[in-house]
């Protein structure tokens, strides 16, 4: 299931939604991704944000995620996944993602988990402006999130 919105979510109750009468699911594997108020990968070293705007294409990106998402469900035996992205206006500390996924095996959920998430930071048609103090600023691919998802690359 892929939803693409601009309202927040409860993350226990979308993974009660997940897994509601199943009794087939052994794992559930989540990733739920936060506007961190920082820039970069260190607080000290960074600027502060104080919000972040993601912007996307509709449709455009729930094919794309509909795309990662069958992706993983070739590669693992999945009972169940999940992808909410947020877009719009976000403060720090508001979710901007949930990623989940079950299976039978937890293996099996962890990995698929790993994998979406790896693959939808590289590749989901999602941009992202940090509003700072020096002013706003546009997030540049990372080339450590590229190298996670190469690893995945048949």
């Amino acid at each position: 299931m892929i939803r693409v919105q601009r309202e927040d979510f409860d993350i226990g109750a979308e993974l009660d939604k997940l897994t509601a009468g199943r009794s087939d699911i052994g794992g559930l594997a989540m990733f739920a991704g936060l506007v961190r108020d920082f820039v970069g990968k260190d607080k000290a070293a960074g600027a502060e944000v104080s919000a972040m705007t993601l912007e996307h294409y509709p449709g455009m990106t729930e094919k794309r995620l509909a795309e990662i998402e069958a992706e993983a469900n070739k590669r693992w035996p999945l009972s169940a996944s999940l992808i909410i992205h947020r877009y719009g206006k976000l403060t720090a500390g508001e979710r901007i993602v949930l990623v989940a996924c079950a299976a039978a095996h937890r293996e099996d959920a962890f990995a698929a988990c790993q994998f979406l998430m790896d693959w939808l930071k590289t590749s989901a048609p999602f941009w992202k402006q940090e509003d700072t103090a020096t002013g706003p600023r546009w997030v540049e691919a990372d080339a450590k999130d590229d190298a996670l998802a190469a690893r995945w690359k048949k």
